[in-house]
């Protein structure tokens, strides 16, 4: 699955490169780009399907809504009819309409944001109207006014004409990306996140799409870019859900060895330490970074190296640029070293216990 997440953004980008035409210079190889995006988003689809055991449903929800979009848009550009047209245009904005729901529900989990159970169910009941509206090309003129039917060098597009409710879908967009965002920094700011790094993923993921978005609004380019940047938020969505995962089963994990009878203070580190050594460790705590202050916590718990590095994903001398930094700013030099005199602030009273516990 790290494959996945790495190569695919590197498989996209000549899809970007080669799908954005100027209208009028419209090609075949359209439907080809598109029929690779559709590819695209079904393999990330199986391998969350195949890789991820505890699934989340609104990832899947996701993940099967890319596919559609794209789907919708192949089957737009290889069309022989007006009546293929408006069917592949109403299975893309299918797809459309659950995509930004998803996105938003991914996000207030990921940010670990309360919501109440009737949510999801209002906006379905959203996304079942504005999907009435979209898809009723064909049948009432709410949303096209007019539409026909035209080949351009090979590949089918739908001529419009605007009606009254047409701008339904542009507030439905940007009501989310503008709830997303809302959500993103209200969570940085009450610090419900684990990391920085976290809100840095998700606004990349909701930033992607506004901008592709606008580019298309403000440009007359041929291709559906967010065909494409549909994919890359999907992947930027996964990856701070799993970052969140590891931290929180990193947080079990010290939790755990926490709940074990620890052994005897006076037994475990006989000599003291000078007070002054206890004032440095004391302030050293404040000091330290959300990443130093999760391995902090594991190394006092007794959580092992490799379980570590596992959960944080990263190698040894990653950990070991991060145990430096950490032992400089407590005043020790090895772990053995923290967890004496960690054990003997513990042993003082509840004034030195609650400083270093001051830190979670």
């Amino acid at each position: 699955m790290k494959k996945v997440l790495t190569t695919m953004p590197l498989l996209l980008l000549p899809l970007c490169l080669s799908g954005c035409s100027r209208v009028g210079d419209k090609d075949a190889s359209l439907s080809i780009i598109y029929a690779a995006t559709v590819a695209l988003a079904l393999t990330v689809l199986v391998c969350y399907c195949r890789q991820i055991r505890d699934k989340n449903c609104w990832f899947v929800l996701l993940f099967s809504s890319v596919p559609v979009v794209n789907a919708g848009y192949f089957w737009m550009s290889v069309s022989a009819s007006l009546e293929q047209a408006l069917m592949a245009n109403r299975v893309a904005y299918l797809g459309s309409v659950l995509l930004p729901l998803s996105m938003l529900m991914i996000i207030l989990n990921v940010t670990n944001t309360r919501y109440g159970k009737w949510l999801p169910r209002i906006l379905f009941a959203i996304a079942a109207v504005v999907f009435f509206v979209v898809a009723s090309p064909g049948i009432l003129d709410i949303y096209y006014r007019e539409v026909s039917f035209e080949i351009r060098n090979g590949v089918s597009t739908l001529v419009k004409v605007y009606g009254p409710l047409h701008p339904m879908y542009l507030f439905y967009l940007l009501g989310y990306f503008g709830a997303m965002v809302a959500v993103i920094i209200r969570a940085s700011a009450k610090r419900q996140m684990d990391s920085t790094a976290h809100a840095v993923v998700l606004a990349i993921a909701v930033f992607v799409n506004i901008g592709v978005w606008f580019i298309e609004q403000l440009s007359r380019i041929d291709f559906e870019m967010l065909s494409v940047s549909y994919i890359i938020s999907e992947l930027f969505l996964l990856g701070a859900h799993l970052m969140e995962r590891e931290t929180r089963r990193l947080q079990k994990l010290v939790m755990d060895a926490q709940a074990m009878p620890e052994i005897p203070a006076a037994a475990a580190a006989p000599a003291a330490a000078a007070p002054d050594r206890h004032e440095l460790f004391i302030s050293g705590l404040q000091e330290l970074t959300q990443t130093e202050k999760i391995i902090y916590e594991a190394y006092i718990a007794h959580v092992t190296t490799k379980e570590i590095m596992a959960t944080l994903n990263i190698k040894e001398n990653t950990l070991k640029f991060h145990n430096k930094n950490l032992y400089s700013k407590l005043g020790v030099s090895s772990r053995k070293e923290l967890v004496e005199i960690y054990r003997q602030l513990k042993a003082i009273g509840e004034c030195g216990e609650s400083q270093t516990h001051a830190v979670r």
